[in-house]
């Protein structure tokens, strides 16, 4: 199994500081750790290269770390160039050591960036206890670095990405490698961060028991589902999807549901389509059936691909949330819901497990804020919505949230914006009720079906199809192989 597999621990900024102060007086100290860390992985950058490194130090501990690195790479017998725009006199303690200790071997410290070229760039500007947004000088400097001719390496977190949210902070470096340290922060991986890190690199400062807020999802989040079939086995075995949707003009989204659920392995699929059709031409495997027929032959329902919003679509939806069977809840269905707010103590009350996949705008409407809200703390969006539903949320978009009632969130660190489609949703939607009704609980089914539609879109580009032009469609049977070859792995 690769790392890239592995659910890994995240942290909030205020875990990390707490981690920070237990751990203030080890041997050797963590400033020191994490300059060896920026070090070694600097050096690694500049192999072949004449061009010296710049280093960007801020006036906290991120440019300390800064010093440090430059001291180490001093030692290795590469000189940086060291920018430090700030009074040495105002550091905190530990970042003024390391900078007296970097001007102690003959290091100089330069008041700006000068015009290069650089092997290297190494932005210690800001770290994680940036909360405000960065302007006038610093933001010049940002701008200056991200217009260098040279690879950029982000020190913790890239300069002005927000540490906890992803949300950029008025402006932020455009990173092609960032080292962070101790855990991964949920803004590296949701948000506007990806867009910002580059490749992730998590160096754990030889540091354990640590505080854990959260987790990204790796194949290790589900592996229990990933069993090979009995030879024994028949369709029944693996459980019969419904699917309800399909108003006229959205049949579409209602028959990509159902190809995936099928394709993913589900014994039956039957769509439930409000505009009746004959037969699914490109996939004759599924039976359509009308909407009210769905329900009696299901064991897992999906509401909501092309629902519409229509007094019938209502009463489906009604009817559904009313059911005794596991519920996957998405696009028409989810702002049906926003619109009677009634019908969401009923779904509180469900016995039956619940998921909801909205995307931000669905997920303001739900929650009665708006998108940007949502989207500048996608984490408490995703746990507000799951507690005030009681069901499992995946809240779809760059970095994918889940969360369930009571229980540790994830994110889901994989996909590319070829997912960014039409369709791609209801895709999702089908493997998840796929996924349920083979017997996967709630949270792996989340969990392995967000991984699973993100690994699908990844496979396709690797391939070239892609990202530009990715169609929904063609993530069903990738999606599929990818399933496969887990459980052979697994």
């Amino acid at each position: 199994m690769t790392p890239d597999h592995i659910s890994r621990p995240i942290v909030r900024s205020a875990g990390i500081r707490a981690v920070e102060t237990r751990f203030a007086a080890s041997d050797p100290p963590l400033m020191e750790r994490a300059g060896a860390a920026i070090a070694g992985m600097a050096a690694g950058m500049l192999s072949g290269k004449a061009q010296p490194p710049v280093i960007v130090a801020g006036p906290g501990n991120n440019g300390g770390d800064g010093f440090v690195a430059a001291r180490l790479l001093k030692e290795r017998g590469t000189t940086p160039i060291v920018v430090f725009a700030g009074d040495p006199q105002r550091l905190p303690a530990d970042a003024r050591g390391a900078c007296e200790r970097w001007q102690a071997v003959g290091g100089t410290v330069l008041p700006d960036l000068p015009p290069g070229p650089f092997g290297l760039a190494i932005d210690a500007l800001f770290g994680i206890g940036l909360t405000r947004p960065v302007e006038g000088r610093a933001a010049e400097i940002v701008a200056r670095i991200n217009a260098l001719d040279c690879p950029v390496l982000a020190v913790d977190i890239p300069s002005g990405l927000d540490a906890d949210s992803g949300c950029v902070l008025g402006c932020a470096v455009r990173a092609d490698r960032t080292v962070t340290f101790i855990a991964l922060k949920p803004g590296l991986l949701t948000g506007d961060g990806p867009d910002h890190c580059g490749e992730i690199v998590v160096h754990d400062l030889a540091l354990d028991s640590l505080p854990v807020d959260g987790r990204s999802v790796g194949i290790d989040s589900f592996r229990d589902g990933l069993r090979p079939r009995q030879r024994a086995s028949h369709k029944g075995s693996f459980g019969s999807v419904g699917i309800i949707g399909g108003a006229p003009g959205m049949a579409g989204a209602a028959l990509l549901a159902g190809r995936a659920a099928l394709r993913l392995g589900a014994g039956r699929v039957h769509v439930g389509m409000i505009e009746r059709l004959p037969v699914d031409p490109v996939c004759p495997e599924l039976m359509l059936r009308s909407a009210d027929e769905v329900f009696a032959l299901a064991t897992v329902l999906a509401v909501g691909p092309g629902l519409g919003q229509s007094h019938q679509s209502l009463e489906l939806l009604l009817r559904a949330v009313g059911s005794s069977l596991p519920l996957v809840l998405d696009a028409d269905a989810l702002n049906l819901l926003a619109a009677h707010p009634v019908l969401l103590r009923h779904i509180t009350s469900r016995e039956a497990p619940t998921l909801l996949t909205p995307h931000p705008a669905e997920a303001g409407r739900l929650l009665a804020t708006t998108t940007e809200a949502v989207q500048a703390d996608r984490i408490a969006a995703a746990q507000s919505l799951a507690g005030l539903c009681r069901a499992t949320v995946v809240l779809k978009g760059c970095g994918t949230v889940v969360a369930c009632p009571d229980a540790p969130w994830h994110i889901n660190a994989n996909g590319n914006p070829g997912l960014a489609t039409a369709g791609s949703g209801d895709v999702l939607t089908g493997i998840l009720a796929a996924l349920l009704a083979q017997g996967w609980p709630v949270p792996a089914a989340a969990l392995g079906g967000v991984h699973l539609h993100g690994a699908a879109a990844d496979a396709r580009v690797a391939e070239g199809c892609g990202p530009v032009g990715l169609t929904a469609g063609e993530l069903i049977d990738s999606a599929r192989r990818q399933l496969n070859r887990w459980i052979v792995d697994a």
